[in-house]
């Protein structure tokens, strides 16, 4: 049953990673999206030991969550 959770996160997150770049030029709802699918996909990566994904994802979360607090300020 984790597993099948996880599987079904990771599919919703990369869902979210693929229409964020269209969805950029639209103010900050992109970068929302980036952080969502990319929350969303770390329970797959964790489950299936694929940490390169797990850093990839992380450094999204950063970037992106550095790129959100610029803008707001």
């Amino acid at each position: 049953p984790v597993e099948r959770m996880a599987n079904r996160l990771g599919y919703s997150g990369s869902a979210f990673i693929m229409m964020s770049p269209y969805l950029l030029p639209y103010g900050n709802i992109g970068a929302y999206t980036y952080l969502v699918g990319a929350v969303l996909s770390i329970p797959q990566t964790i489950t299936l030991k694929a940490w390169n994904i797990f850093i990839i994802n992380c450094n999204l979360l950063i970037g992106y969550g550095i790129y959100i607090y610029k803008s707001l300020t």
